[in-house]
């Protein structure tokens, strides 16, 4: 069994199946998956778990090199976007219409029981070299 990191069996398969610049998106539970686009619903209930907790441990398991965020979360969602707006890595900004546009790219998206505006993420896979 595995001591550290990710415990979900589907999350850390994917993770050790990235490569560069693959894309994995974290979302509310409200946005839509596009066909053929590997879902991990990880939702219980409203607020459970929340997209910073899913985020959280992520960010501890997987290199990123970029966010890419909807426009809307600037001004509908301005406590998710200050998370973002302190972090370290480069963040770009897509009308939500594109983004979610954007998700049928991914690799996978993981369900949140997030219930809060435009709590959505593409998570873009840097390097460790």
């Amino acid at each position: 069994m595995k001591k550290h990191g990710i415990l979900n069996r589907d999350i850390a398969r994917v993770l050790a199946s990235l490569g560069h610049t693959d894309q994995i998106v974290i979302a509310d539970c409200g946005l839509p998956v596009p066909p053929g686009v590997e879902c991990i619903d990880l939702s219980i209930k409203l607020g459970v778990p929340s997209f910073l907790d899913v985020l959280t441990e992520l960010l501890m398991d997987m290199e990123v090199e970029a966010f890419i965020l909807a426009e809307e979360i600037k001004t509908e969602n301005s406590y998710i976007n200050q998370i973002f707006s302190r972090q370290e890595i480069p963040t770009y900004y897509l009308p939500h219409e594109k983004l979610k546009q954007e998700t049928s790219k991914a690799k996978v998206i993981i369900r949140t029981g997030e219930s809060t505006p435009y709590a959505n993420v593409i998570l873009r896979a840097g390097v460790i070299f």
